[in-house]
């Protein structure tokens, strides 16, 4: 009796598991087809063979946790557009142009409009608190901005503590269910080469061009133990501009959030970190990895000498006289 009951089950579970087999092949098969027929790289688009032996040799190209770091090299333009286009998606872009850098949005966006996100929709979110003195500038197909106004401040590190807040708010009240990805980028730079999709990833970070081949106990971290931005001698991977913040848009929220939840503990204990929110940025991609590194061609300096690592120039710094253009020292 007990042979034949397990009899009947081995065949109840062999009829089982082929109904799965059959039913796991055969979307297996069809998700191949389907992937395939959408792809297009494999029917229509030529490219030169990959090769896992030569490339860059110079430069770091990923890091420990096997994040890319995205350089000049490392990369097929046209083969990730073939990838991305299929996705359909939307960049949301935010600029912060307060009290005298309201005078650099016009090379940011006209820049932009000839370098940044090519072929793909971007909206431009410019926080100011001027919207009369926004410029006007003409935009490609599929691309648009949007003037918020706020206040400003009397002290430039003010504005530059409070940029994550606004982040956060703006993602939870109009950007969450309206665009893919977003990066935040400081308005007193331009582009000057091609940033694509190449940059898209969970969350990212981008490489100061200052300190990229310094030794981190020489990095200008937070070192009092009394922030929430301290991080120890001995401790960090490299150090992060906060010029440059992107990803997906609920990953940037959760770094806008915590970070803003960071400041305002500092700011209830008397304490201003050393780079405002940019030390508490480097606190944060500390602890969470980010998923892609941009290389310096991604924040450049137009007063620094270019290095011979440096094979392009994609977005850089402007030149100015700080005493000029900042409310306060």
């Amino acid at each position: 009796m007990r042979l034949l009951k397990n009899s009947h089950l081995f065949v109840l579970s062999l009829v089982g598991l082929l109904l799965v087999g059959c039913i796991y092949f055969g979307y297996t098969s069809a998700w191949f087809r389907y992937a395939g027929s959408r792809s297009g790289v494999a029917d229509g688009l030529s490219y030169k063979q990959p090769s896992i032996l030569n490339g860059r040799k110079d430069v770091i190209t990923v890091t420990p946790w096997l994040a890319p770091v995205v350089w000049e090299g490392t990369f097929h333009t046209t083969l990730i557009d073939a990838i991305y286009k299929m996705q359909n998606i939307t960049v949301a872009t935010t600029v912060f142009a307060l009290g005298k850098y309201v005078q650099f949005l016009k090379d940011f966006l006209e820049s932009a409009e000839k370098h940044y996100m090519q072929g793909y929709r971007v909206h431009y979110y410019i926080f100011t608190d001027q919207p009369e003195a926004v410029p006007t500038v003409t935009l490609g197909a599929s691309r648009s901005l949007t003037t918020l106004k706020i206040s400003s401040s009397n002290r430039w590190q003010e504005i530059t503590l409070r940029r994550m807040e606004r982040l956060e708010k703006l993602i939870e009240t109009q950007l969450s269910n309206e665009v893919d990805y977003i990066f935040s980028l400081d308005v007193d730079t331009k582009f000057y080469g091609h940033w694509g999709v190449e940059t898209l990833g969970d969350i990212v970070a981008v490489i100061h061009p200052g300190y990229y081949s310094t030794p981190r106990d020489d990095f200008p971290y937070e070192r009092r133990s009394e922030s929430q931005a301290y991080i120890p001698y001995g401790k960090g991977d490299f150090y992060y501009g906060g010029a440059v913040i992107g990803g997906r848009v609920e990953k940037v929220h959760k770094l806008a959030k915590t970070c803003r939840m960071q400041l305002d503990v500092d700011k209830a204990n008397s304490i201003e970190a050393a780079w405002q929110e940019e030390s508490h940025l480097n606190k944060y991609f500390l602890y969470n990895k980010p998923t892609k590194i941009l290389s310096p061609e991604y924040l450049w300096q137009d007063t620094k000498y270019i290095t011979p690592d440096i094979k392009i120039i994609r977005f850089s710094q402007v030149i100015k006289n700080y005493a000029k253009v900042r409310p306060n020292p």
